[in-house]
């Protein structure tokens, strides 16, 4: 065999290695630390009834690393419902102490999440960074897990520790309720451009799939051609999907979810294209498809691989926008104590009060540490201006104008 072909050979077994170890960390049972205790069976069925419910429910993957454990804590504060569930991905460059003391803080801050249990830290997590198959991998772990955890929730959403609401979840709520629940939220395209070249046709291996410390992803010498058994789509990797569709992803009754996951897991940054290209070339999902990402984001000129960190100078374009979430933040940042105040309404350490806290409000007292019904939904002025977004959204969709183009 001459030498590069034992090298092509070698580097075949590594990218099939890669994939079965990418399938098993993706179907393996999960690893918690958790904040859940014993929930009330009463409680329990009604959590898991919800699916029928008028007002939805969300599952949010919250991810970070390691330093983020404070940043992770402030954004479920602000995103936090009793009507939700949420697991906490620390990645594997975390310290246990790290993922120990976040567990810790959920059950101090938030004695809601004590009763309802509806909160879960990842024990056993997975590495990550932006480029490789080892985050694909550890958000479909992550959706399997909660698929898991509950039949109650109706959306799954992805967050970074980056990334901050620009509204409540009352508002988000009542909004979403409009909406046909097996649709998907997802900013996609099939125009490729540069992307063919620079991320699609090289062939890469993320040691991080296979291997117990993180190392860069490497590169073979030789590029494949752009895949013609299906189309390739590419798009945000920020994405609200449908628990119907992540099912499909999950379970796949239809072969599309693991052919493509195969191919994924040696593509250069599979979260932006995995998720589109499998609803784009699914029969029964890609007329399901919202080409929105839902999110405020600044791009610098020219554009880099990853958008401008808001500041205080952004705030006035972030209050305008009637997008949900906006990102990115750096930790700390004081325009987040802006959203806080004049969006979100939420003190520091204490939860955005919604329609389900029935404290006195009391200025020295969290409103949330006691609680009412939580289908209650009180939406404030914000959720009109998402209403109107989300009017404009779901005619698009009905016109099939951007849906998988």
């Amino acid at each position: 065999m001459a030498p590069a072909e034992k090298w092509l050979s070698t580097l075949f077994a590594a990218a099939v290695v890669s994939f079965l170890l990418l399938v098993l960390s993706v179907t393996s049972s999960p690893s918690f630390s958790t904040s859940r205790r014993a929930v009330p069976e009463a409680l329990a069925v009604s959590m898991d009834s919800r699916r029928s419910a008028p007002i939805p429910a969300f599952a949010y993957y919250i991810s970070g690393g390691r330093g983020d454990r404070d940043r992770v804590l402030r954004l479920l504060l602000a995103v936090y419902h009793p009507r939700n569930l949420y697991l906490l991905h620390l990645s594997k460059d975390a310290p246990d102490s790290e993922r120990a003391g976040l567990a810790t803080a959920v059950r101090s801050a938030l004695p809601a999440a004590r009763a309802f249990g509806n909160v879960h830290v990842v024990g056993n997590p997975a590495a990550a960074t932006y480029m490789g198959s080892s985050v694909l991998a550890a958000t479909l772990h992550g959706a399997s897990a909660l698929l898991r955890l509950s039949r109650g929730w109706d959306w799954f959403i992805t967050l970074s520790a980056a990334d901050y609401p620009l509204i409540t979840q009352d508002d988000l709520l009542h909004v979403f309720s409009s909406a046909p629940r097996y649709l998907n939220f997802i900013d996609h395209t099939s125009d490729i451009g540069w992307k063919e070249y620079h991320r699609v046709q090289p062939i890469v291996v993320d040691p991080g799939i296979y291997l117990a410390r993180r190392s860069q992803i490497f590169y073979a010498q030789e590029r494949r051609k752009t895949p013609k058994s299906f189309k390739f789509f590419t798009g945000s990797p920020w994405v609200i999907l449908s628990r119907p569709f992540v099912e499909f992803c999950i379970f796949g009754w239809d072969n599309l979810p693991r052919r493509l996951l195969l191919y994924f897991s040696n593509v250069v940054i599979p979260q932006e294209g995995y998720f589109h290209s499998v609803v784009c070339n699914a029969p029964d999902f890609q007329n399901t498809t919202v080409n929105s990402d839902m999110r405020f984001m600044e791009w610098d000129s020219p554009p880099q691989m990853e958008s401008h960190h808001l500041n205080s100078s952004d705030f006035g374009k972030i209050a305008a926008s009637g997008a949900p979430f906006a990102r990115q933040f750096l930790e700390g940042e004081p325009v987040l104590d802006e959203i806080d105040a004049r969006i979100l309404g939420r003190r520091r350490g204490w939860p955005v009060p919604g329609g389900w806290c029935s404290g006195d409000g009391r200025w020295w007292s969290d409103r949330c540490s006691s609680w009412g019904d939580i289908g209650k939904v009180v939406p404030g002025p914000r959720a009109e201006k998402l209403g109107v977004k989300m009017k404009e959204l779901l005619a698009g969709w009905r016109s099939q104008a951007s849906s998988c183009r």
